[in-house]
């Protein structure tokens, strides 16, 4: 599969099952494939960071709108129209996973949903934030991204 950045992602239950990563967002809710994941790939290494997204706009606007009031702003909940329709990306619980585990590109009306790429740039510049915090050794996120990042490395190494 040729996985491409700016597109949106099923990941496969396998994937959380491997992990057992309390902090991860349920991948799947009442037998429907859901959510769906925006993609970054990493040119480092052979790693993917999938970034949840919801249509549950009001629980997340009003997170996001705490977040501002005490700290001035939110790299974490970003707001923006997806086909269409408002949704929301969860930065907050991006993990990292590889290839093997992504199941399948979402399609909408036949075409390959991808992100416009405005809010494709917004979404790395924020990426990029988080990711320096979380080097810094900063809990920025929910998710257990040292663990899970080694848990992938090592299932890269398998195959290798």
């Amino acid at each position: 599969m040729n996985i491409k950045q700016g597109y949106v992602y099923h990941i496969k239950d396998e994937y959380f099952e491997i992990v057992k990563d309390p902090t991860l967002m349920k991948n799947h809710e009442s037998g429907k494939a859901r959510p769906t994941y925006f993609c970054i790939k990493n040119t480092q290494n052979n790693i993917l960071w999938f970034i949840p997204m919801s249509s549950k706009i009001e629980k997340y606007k009003k997170i996001r709108d705490k977040k501002i009031s005490k700290y001035g702003n939110c790299d974490t909940i970003l707001i923006k129209k997806f086909l269409g329709k408002y949704s929301v990306f969860l930065l907050q619980n991006m993990f990292p996973t590889i290839e093997k585990y992504v199941d399948h590109v979402h399609i909408v009306n036949g075409k390959e949903a991808k992100v416009i790429s405005s809010i494709e740039k917004e979404i790395k510049i924020k990426f990029n934030k988080l990711m320096l915090l979380i080097n810094q050794g900063k809990k920025v996120i929910f998710t257990d991204i040292n663990n899970d990042i080694n848990i992938m490395l090592k299932e890269l190494d398998k195959h290798n």
